[in-house]
């Protein structure tokens, strides 16, 4: 598998002749893929999904050469907030399969911003048993007995519900063999810079490798 990282927290997997989109959100730019297998989306928060980017996707899937239907997956919190697309609801301890892609569910909460507002949907990916993203929590997948490591996690960076201690805590966590950095849009350099730091520590601390990916970049995963 291949993983581009797109501005903020849009990730791109390239996987035997297929693709996967996770959260196409406001901060991402428009983006162009081929042989589109599906779209998931962890949570409702326009910097995750925005119909713009669907609507494009979509649109682009369906007028190509051999088009293929395009599954389309989140929590039961995006269906009732974009309605009028073919949703396939889904919760933690769910497993899917889309085309080369087998999705593996968890979490179920977004992490908590302030008590005044009120807690949504969010879920977890795992792709392939390799890459895990927890969208805009800190849910620590469940692993088979004797699974080993994470392979790959992509890291929420920044954002007003998290502070960097929780991050670091988050990765000491779950240990994972390498790890990346997402949801950083909101960052200056010297922001990134910072968070970089402290999340290249936790995971070199447990014998992971840090991949300091800004948008554009991609990683082999297999």
């Amino acid at each position: 598998m291949i993983v581009t990282k797109r501005e903020h927290a849009c990730l791109v997997i390239e996987h035997a002749g297929a693709t996967l989109v996770i959260d196409p959100g406001s901060f991402t730019a428009a983006f162009a893929v081929e042989n589109l297998a599906a779209i998931v989306i962890t949570h409702e928060h326009g910097d995750h999904v925005t119909p713009e980017h669907l609507d494009r996707l979509l649109t682009a899937a369906r007028s190509a050469d051999s088009p293929t239907e395009v599954a389309l997956l989140a929590p039961a919190g995006v269906a009732a907030a974009h309605p009028g697309y073919p949703w396939q609801v889904v919760s933690a301890g769910d497993r899917h399969t889309a085309g080369p892609f087998s999705l593996a569910f968890s979490g179920g909460q977004h992490a908590v911003i302030h008590r005044s507002i009120p807690v949504i949907d969010n879920v977890g990916v795992m792709v392939n048993d390799t890459l895990y993203y927890p969208g805009d929590s800190f849910t620590v997948p469940e692993r088979p007995a004797g699974a080993g490591p994470i392979p790959v996690l992509a890291v929420p960076a920044s954002a007003p519900w998290l502070k960097i201690g929780e991050v670091m805590d988050y990765i000491d966590a779950v240990r994972p063999a390498r790890s990346f950095p997402t949801h950083e849009r909101i960052n200056s350099d010297a922001g990134n810079a910072m968070a970089n730091a402290r999340i290249k520590l936790v995971t070199e601390q447990h014998g992971g490798v840090f991949v300091p990916l800004a948008a554009g970049e991609t990683l082999a995963l297999d």
